[in-house]
């Protein structure tokens, strides 16, 4: 058994077998310094199902020279709207980091984050440039210049045929959530990199909408 002596309260805890008591502890975020956690919800526009394979539909850039990003969360539904899907392939979404991104993405919408999303409102605000962040219209979204890796890091699968318009992915299914207190090491971003979500393949009809929820700390070191 082994004993740890906080460093300013002078508390002792036990470690190990010491009657076989637990250790109570507080879990906390990652410490941000002058910086922060942020937190953003967007959606697609009304996308067609006929968008090409692999079609971007959202970039996140990261290009602070010296800071940090780290991806701590990713969420996403999407719905049919206004036009059946037909009898087809199953919709498949992935999620791919990028490196070597000199230039940001083109078309969609673009995101200006500023003062905005911050998880406290003491917090710096975003050092993400505007536009950085694109979520897609009506079309898939421009590159950019960019290297997207050969392997995806997330994919998530849904149903391509229904009758009606509804669900075809669930509110809030992750595609992206390490567990930070078991020690899975989250996506973490240095200038010039970034993660893109694609439409990698829809049925040839209908029409469909998107929403993600990204999360992420900025930080000087990790």
């Amino acid at each position: 058994m082994a004993l740890l002596e906080g460093n300013t309260s002078g508390l002792v805890a036990g470690v190990g077998a010491e009657a076989a008591q637990p250790l109570h502890v507080t879990g906390k975020p990652v410490p941000y310094g002058s910086l922060g956690h942020y937190k953003l919800g967007v959606f697609t526009g009304v996308l067609p199902a006929a968008l090409a394979a692999n079609s971007e539909i959202f970039q996140f850039r990261w290009a602070h020279a010296t800071n940090l990003a780290l991806i701590t969360k990713i969420k996403m539904s999407a719905c049919v709207s206004t036009t059946f899907f037909a009898a087809g392939v199953p919709v498949q979404l992935d999620l791919v980091k990028a490196t070597g991104w000199t230039v940001a993405g083109t078309l969609g919408t673009p995101i200006t984050m500023g003062a905005t999303g911050k998880a406290r409102t003491s917090m710096g605000s975003s050092l993400v440039t505007a536009g950085d962040i694109r979520i897609a219209a009506a079309a898939a979204l421009g590159a950019g210049t960019k290297t997207l890796e050969g392997n995806s890091m997330a994919g998530i699968l849904g149903p391509g045929s229904t009758a009606t318009p509804g669900t075809i992915i669930p509110p809030l299914t992750s595609i992206w959530e390490p567990d930070l207190a078991e020690g899975e090491h989250p996506l973490l971003l240095v200038q010039n990199e970034g993660f893109v979500i694609r439409s990698v393949a829809v049925p040839a009809t209908g029409t469909w909408q998107v929403a993600l929820s990204v999360h992420w700390a900025e930080l000087t070191v990790f």
